[in-house]
C-alpha cells in the first residue's frame, strides 16, 4: 500500500529552495553562497518565522514597516543575528521607524526618500545598505525609478552619501522576467554596483542565473497567503 507523502514544512521547503538556488548558481558558474535567500514573511505570524529560524534561516523580508515593528523585536532577542529587509514601498513619514527597526532597505526610488534617509542616517548614526528600485517595466502603478533615470538617481543618492549597495526590481507579472533581470544587471554594472535584489517564488532560479545576489521568496517557503477582505 502506498504511504501518503508527508506534508511539506517550512524547513523542507527551505531545504528545497536552497538546493534550487545552489543548482542555478552552479549552472551559471557561481558559488551558492553568493546568493542571499530573503524569506518574505509578510502576513505570516511570528510562529512561521520561528520555524524558519529553527531551520537556519536568518534573512527575512517584510513589506510594511508596521508589521516589521510588531513582529520582530521579540524574535531578535532570541536570534540577534536576524537580518530584516524592507522590501515594500517606504513612505517618507515612516523613515525614522524603518531605520530603527530594519537592517536593509530594498526600495529607494525617489529624491524625497533619498533626502529623508540621508537625514535620518546622519541623525541616528545607523547607515542601512540601500538598493535602488528600478521600474524595469515602466509600469505606472509600480514604484521605482525609470530605467533611463537610474544612472542620474544613483549619482544623486551617492552625492547624499547614501550607502547604495545595489539595485532591485519587480518585473511585470505578465512578462518573461529574464529581460528585466538582464536590464537590471546591465544598469548595475555600468554604475559599479555588484548586488542585485531580484527574483521571487516563481522566477528566482532565472534571477540567480542572471546575477541575483538576493532573492525574495515568500509563498514557496511559507505557503499561500490569505488576505483580509477589503472593507
Amino acid at each position: 500500500m502506498t504511504q501518503p507523502l508527508p506534508e511539506a514544512t517550512v524547513a523542507s521547503r527551505l531545504a528545497a529552495i536552497r538546493q534550487q538556488i545552489a543548482d542555478a548558481a552552479a549552472t551559471s558558474g557561481r558559488a551558492p553562497d553568493a546568493v542571499t535567500l530573503v524569506a518574505v514573511a509578510k502576513t505570516f505570524p511570528a510562529e512561521a518565522v520561528l520555524e524558519a529560524l529553527a531551520a537556519g534561516q536568518r534573512h527575512f523580508g517584510e513589506n510594511r514597516v508596521q508589521e516589521g515593528m510588531a513582529k520582530y523585536p521579540a524574535l531578535r532577542q532570541a536570534h540577534p543575528d536576524l537580518v530584516l529587509h524592507l522590501i515594500g514601498p517606504l513612505q517618507t513619514n515612516k523613515v525614522k521607524q524603518a531605520v530603527a527597526h530594519f537592517d536593509v532597505i530594498h526600495t529607494l526610488d525617489r529624491d524625497s526618500l533619498a533626502t529623508e534617509l540621508a537625514r535620518e542616517f546622519e541623525k541616528s548614526g545607523r547607515r542601512l545598505p540601500c538598493f535602488v528600485q528600478v521600474n524595469t517595466g515602466e509600469e505606472p502603478q509600480k514604484a521605482g525609478c525609470a530605467p533611463q533615470e537610474a544612472d542620474a538617481f544613483i549619482a544623486a543618492c551617492r552625492a547624499l552619501d547614501l550607502p547604495v549597495a545595489g539595485l532591485m526590481c519587480i518585473p511585470p507579472a505578465e512578462e518573461e522576467p529574464a529581460p528585466h533581470f538582464a536590464l537590471l544587471n546591465k544598469i548595475a554594472k555600468r554604475n559599479g554596483l555588484d548586488q542585485l535584489s531580484m527574483g521571487m517564488s516563481s522566477d528566482f532560479e532565472t534571477a540567480v542565473m542572471l546575477g541575483a545576489t538576493h532573492v525574495r521568496v515568500g509563498s514557496a517557503i511559507f505557503g499561500g497567503r490569505s488576505y483580509p477582505p477589503a472593507q
